[in-house]
């Protein structure tokens, strides 16, 4: 690995390790080499290391076990281009997510509370509006703020499945940052936040589906090209 410029040195980070499991430096299942290494092989701090490290993880590639490190899960680039057959999957994996977001969103504004609340419009704060840059830490502050919704539902079964689908939501979020897509905007996060806080669960489950409507729509388009 090179070493990396002081200049965004997480993104710089993410994409070193990136390059490395998709040129199957490690093999799938394999553990990766710890912290203080790492570091060494980029010139970098162990912090740095451990965000990259983290946001990989949220993207699918590897994974953590407690007490005993980090694993390659997939050698797959996830960032590959949105040919007609990902079109397809990723109005499949929207479909899936818009699932899950409208009945935790409904759940959350039944069960939710201040400190929720709180949360929420932090981690909203501090995620903003994607403007290019660091494209990797946004989307990880993009995936924590969804994870705080699916939490105040309160349902631990569902939280699971969130976490379990991760490196498939972590794509969708990821599509939204591609030109052909639409991101939505901050207004359309603090909207599902503002209806959340109402305790009104059919006005939770509307502004998901309002946040999701321009999404579908443009993959429907794309997919009729």
């Amino acid at each position: 690995m090179q070493n990396l410029e002081k200049i965004s040195l997480t993104e710089r980070a993410i994409n070193a390790i990136r390059s490395e499991i998709i040129a199957v430096r490690w093999q799938v299942g394999e553990k990766l080499p710890n912290e203080t290494t790492l570091s060494e092989m980029l010139s970098i701090s162990r912090g740095t290391v451990r965000e990259a490290v983290r946001v990989l993880v949220a993207q699918g590639l590897l994974e953590t076990r407690q007490g005993s490190g980090t694993y390659v899960l997939s050698t797959t680039d996830m960032a590959a281009p949105l040919t007609q057959a990902r079109r397809a999957s990723l109005r499949d994996q929207f479909e899936a997510r818009c699932a899950l977001d409208v009945e935790a969103a409904r759940l959350a504004a039944i069960r939710h509370t201040p400190e929720m609340i709180t949360e929420l419009r932090r981690l909203l704060a501090e995620r903003g509006n994607y403007s290019g840059g660091d494209k990797a830490l946004f989307i990880a502050r993009d995936l924590a703020f969804h994870r705080a919704v699916i939490a105040a539902s309160c349902n631990q079964a569902m939280i699971e499945i969130y976490n379990f689908f991760s490196s498939s939501i972590t794509e969708t979020i990821e599509a939204t940052l591609d030109e052909e897509v639409p991101e939505p905007d901050m207004q359309a996060h603090a909207d599902i936040v503002d209806a959340i806080e109402t305790g009104d669960p059919d006005k939770a489950a509307a502004a998901v589906r309002r946040f999701m409507a321009p999404v579908f729509s443009t993959l429907d388009r794309l997919l009729l090209s």
